[in-house]
């Protein structure tokens, strides 16, 4: 059996390798590093990671594909945006996320800057003291609080529904941690990277069953509360720094 104290040196070794700007050049978060003004980062952001799911060549494309939708502004979009505009957005977009979900997403995005102080806003507001997965299920009932398509709603997760929710995780991953590594963002300062649960998927739940971090065979809320509760241990003030180990030797070494 591995012990801790070697799992951790281990771990830490690959976060020093793979959290820096190179890693930005093959992921998705390159999209939000187009932009400038936090309410663009944080809405491409927020769209790339709701995508975030299968090759992750054709997650960028896609992601570029809804900026061009949104004249690549995508705040003034939300907030600008008229019928003839979102008329054009037709077929698919990403897989199973078609136009008709992400017209939906658009008019909630606008609801949410215009009445409950932006995305940070609202994950501010229904804050807790250890962990964000409660204010992920608060967040979701806020997005569907006006008429929705009800295909739409299983493209936003609800850890309490035991989801591990891994896009919204990986969006506030890059919202919230701040390590001047240059590739997580750090903008949302009413949030704590302590509070941040890892993006559990396929890759880094595989590699953490390999070292010992998880026994539950399913990606589901039990097994990130197992992930959770171990990268705790081995950093309580930023726990998920690992996902990029994590992610890194599942993806990049086929650990």
């Amino acid at each position: 059996m591995i012990k801790q104290n070697e799992i951790k040196n281990f771990l830490d070794e690959k976060v020093t390798e793979y959290n820096n700007p190179k890693f930005i050049l093959s992921d998705p978060i390159q999209i939000p590093h187009q932009f400038s003004l936090k309410e663009d980062i944080e809405i491409s952001a927020f769209l790339t990671a709701t995508i975030a799911w299968g090759k992750r060549k054709m997650i960028i494309n896609n992601s570029n594909k809804i900026m061009n939708y949104m004249g690549n502004s995508p705040f003034d979009f939300i907030m600008s945006h008229d019928k003839n505009q979102l008329d054009r957005i037709e077929g698919s977009i990403h897989r199973t996320f078609n136009s008709i979900d992400f017209k939906f997403f658009i008019k909630s995005l606008r609801n949410i800057y215009k009445n409950h102080n932006g995305l940070e806003g609202i994950f501010e507001k229904h804050v807790q003291e250890n962990t964000l997965q409660p204010t992920i299920h608060q967040f979701k009932k806020v997005f569907f609080e006006i008429d929705y398509p009800i295909r739409t709603q299983k493209h936003i997760s609800d850890p309490l529904k035991n989801s591990a929710a891994k896009r919204i995780n990986m969006f506030l991953r890059w919202m919230v941690r701040n390590d001047n590594a240059g590739v997580d963002f750090g903008i949302w300062k009413s949030l704590s990277p302590a509070q941040l649960s890892c993006p559990l998927d396929v890759h880094s739940g595989n590699v953490a069953r390999k070292l010992g971090l998880i026994n539950r065979k399913q990606n589901d809320a039990k097994a990130l509360f197992e992930l959770d509760t171990n990268l705790r241990r081995m950093d309580p003030s930023d726990p998920v720094k690992y996902d990029f180990a994590l992610f890194g030797l599942g993806v990049f070494e086929g650990f």
